[in-house]
């Protein structure tokens, strides 16, 4: 019961957030329309962030602790958060295109946030290459522990290097800032998507120990 009360309330939570994002925040000035990707596309970048943070974090308990629940809650993170940077980088060239001209450049901040989508396919991958459940945990985990070393690249690339992509419109420094209402739009949007990342990746978790139990008893069925 509780569980669907929850899935209701992140339903009525992007829809909100969808119809503040079309009628509450303003018309920017410059890019008018397109801008509004701008509050899917920012928000999804940082929610990808957050669950692959919780798999990094996974991934170090697994290694001190060697108990398969982390190993769950990281490959989880990791397959919510390989969704969300997936619509980062669908979205960013559609908003891209009418603003830049162009649909995609290899800047700083595009190249290392298409080589951290890479790096959690390639974990995903590796995970289906080794049959063993605690090698697989292993290894994953040292790889992904690997992988959000490219987490703090991609949030600083614009920071430390010129690109093409526009500087942070938040603590960017001066001329940079956001209308009040923008700020609340995007600030709400965040919450709404956060709140599926948790949703969605607590609904991967009870699938992958169910998994991990059948496989237990699988195990035991052979044995015996």
């Amino acid at each position: 019961m509780k569980k669907n009360l929850f899935a209701l309330l992140v339903v009525l939570m992007l829809g909100w957030a969808a119809y503040a994002s079309f009628f509450v925040a303003p018309t920017e000035n410059t890019m008018g329309v397109i801008q509004r990707i701008f509050y899917l596309h920012m928000p999804s970048a940082i929610v990808a962030f957050c669950a692959f943070l919780v798999t990094f974090v996974a991934n170090l308990l697994y290694v001190f602790r060697r108990q398969q629940r982390w190993d769950w809650l990281a490959v989880s993170a990791a397959e919510v958060g390989l969704a969300y940077i997936t619509v980062v980088l669908i979205t960013g060239p559609i908003w891209a295109h009418p603003v830049w001209g162009i649909w995609w450049t290899w800047d700083a901040r595009l190249t290392s946030t298409f080589v951290l989508w890479l790096l959690y396919i390639s974990y995903l991958l590796l995970r289906t290459l080794i049959e063993d459940p605690h090698r697989r945990a292993l290894a994953s985990a040292v790889y992904g522990i690997f992988a959000f070393l490219d987490v703090p690249l991609v949030h600083m690339s614009i920071r430390w290097w010129r690109t093409q992509h526009p500087q942070p419109v938040l603590m960017g420094g001066p001329g940079t800032g956001l209308d009040s209402r923008m700020k609340i739009v995007l600030l709400y949007s965040f919450i709404a998507l956060l709140s599926l990342m948790i949703f969605l990746v607590r609904q991967r978790y009870e699938l992958e120990a169910m998994r991990g139990q059948a496989d237990v008893l699988r195990r035991e069925a052979e044995a015996a």
